[in-house]
C-alpha cells in the first residue's frame, strides 16, 4: 500500500519516525541522568548521615588508682562516654542547623568543655590520696570522623575557656529549655541574654582560692559578653532552635563549668562552697 503514497508523503513519515526516534532516546538519556543526580545526593546525605564524633581514650592514660578514688573515676569515666553518646545524637539530629560552624560551637566546643571539667575532676579525686595526674586536659578536644568533616571551624565556642576547664557534666548544649527556648533564630534585634549574678551568691572564699574564684567571676561575664555578640551578629541563621542550641545552650554548658571550677576551688582548701551554685547555670532572652 505505501507504493501508491506519493514520494512528499513517504519522506514526510520517514522524518517523522526519525523525530521521534531521537525524543525518546533524549528521554531515555534524560533519566538516566537523573537517576545519577538522585544517587549522587542520597550518597551526600548518607555520607553527612555517617558522620560521628570521636574522642581520646581516657581509662589507658591514667596511673594506677587509689583504691579509695576508683568508685569516683569510675563515675566520671562512665560520664565522659554519656557526654560522647549525647553529643553523637545530637550531631545525628541537627543535620542543616546553624551556620558553617554550628559543629564546632553547639557539639565539640561544648563537647570539650565537658570532658575539661570531668577530666578535672578525675585528675582531683586521684590527686587526693595520691600523685595527680598531669596532662589529662589534652585529652578533653574530639574531632569529626566519617563523612564530610564539615565542622568547619574554628574553636571559638570554646576558646575563652580556661585550660583547667570545661562545661559540665550531666546534659548535653541543647539542654534547658525555658523561655529561651522561643526566642528562634530571628530574635528581634533589641533581646539580650541575662543570667543569674553568681558573685552576690558566693561567700566565705577561703584566701588561697580567693585568686581563682575572682578569675572564673569574670570568666562568667566575659562568656555573657561573648554570647550577647553572637546573639546580635546571627539575626536569620538556622532553624527556629537555633538560639537555644548554638547559643543559650552552649552558654549554659560554659557556665555550669566554670561555677564547677568555682565550687572545685573551694573542696581543694578543704571548704565547701556555697550550695545551689550549678542552679545558676541557665540564661534566658529578655527584650530590651
Amino acid at each position: 500500500m505505501s507504493r501508491g503514497l506519493p514520494l512528499l508523503h513517504r519522506r514526510r513519515i520517514l522524518v517523522s519516525g526519525a523525530i521521534g526516534g531521537i525524543t525518546c532516546a533524549a528521554v531515555v538519556v534524560g533519566a538516566a541522568m537523573a537517576d545519577q543526580d538522585d544517587g549522587s545526593g542520597d550518597a551526600n546525605a548518607s555520607t553527612k548521615a555517617a558522620q560521628t564524633i570521636s574522642c581520646p581514650a581516657v581509662a589507658g592514660s591514667l596511673p594506677e588508682i587509689p583504691a579509695e578514688a576508683q568508685a569516683e573515676v569510675d563515675r566520671n569515666l562512665a560520664l565522659l562516654d554519656t557526654q560522647l553518646a549525647e553529643a553523637n545524637k545530637r550531631l545525628s539530629t541537627s543535620q542543616g542547623e546553624g551556620g558553617p560552624n554550628f559543629v564546632q560551637n553547639a557539639i565539640l566546643g561544648p563537647l570539650a568543655d565537658k570532658r575539661k571539667s570531668t577530666l578535672d575532676r578525675i585528675a582531683i579525686s586521684i590527686g587526693r590520696r595520691a600523685e595527680k595526674p598531669a596532662g589529662l586536659d589534652a585529652l578533653a578536644e574530639c574531632t569529626l570522623s566519617g563523612g564530610e568533616a564539615d565542622s568547619g571551624a574554628t574553636p571559638t565556642a570554646a576558646a575563652s575557656e580556661p585550660a583547667g576547664g570545661g562545661a559540665e557534666q550531666g546534659s548535653g548544649a541543647e539542654q534547658g529549655g525555658g523561655a529561651e527556648q522561643g526566642g528562634g533564630a530571628d530574635a528581634g534585634s533589641g533581646q539580650t541574654i541575662s543570667c543569674p549574678d553568681v558573685a552576690s551568691k558566693i561567700s566565705g572564699v577561703p584566701a588561697a582560692a580567693q585568686a581563682e574564684v575572682d578569675r572564673n567571676i569574670a570568666l562568667l561575664q566575659t562568656q555573657l559578653d561573648e554570647a550577647n555578640k553572637r546573639l546580635s551578629t546571627s539575626q536569620g541563621e538556622g532553624g527556629p532552635n537555633f538560639v537555644q542550641n548554638a547559643i543559650l545552650g552552649p552558654l549554659k554548658d560554659k557556665r555550669a563549668s566554670t561555677i564547677d571550677r568555682i565550687e572545685l576551688s573551694f573542696s581543694r582548701q578543704g571548704s565547701t562552697a556555697p550550695s545551689g551554685l550549678d542552679a545558676l547555670a541557665g540564661c534566658s532572652l529578655t527584650s530590651g
